[in-house]
């Protein structure tokens, strides 16, 4: 199988057998990955902020 071929026979995939979402289903999902991305952004830095006091307490109970 060549390259060409390849991408022939995906293109023709994507073409003819993925089923895409609709143009209000794909507004939906992008809002729900941009609060799940968000929250998750969140509690990183709440935990790393946690860690960080945590550590400089400890090394000021050390230092």
């Amino acid at each position: 199988m060549t390259v060409i071929n390849y991408i022939k026979e995906s293109f023709d995939e994507l073409k003819n057998n993925v089923t895409w979402p609709t143009w209000a289903d794909a507004q939906k999902l992008m809002v729900t990955v941009a609060v799940f991305s968000i929250l998750f952004s969140l509690a990183t830095w709440g935990v790393d902020t946690v860690f960080t006091k945590l550590i400089g307490l400890y090394f000021d109970l050390i230092g």
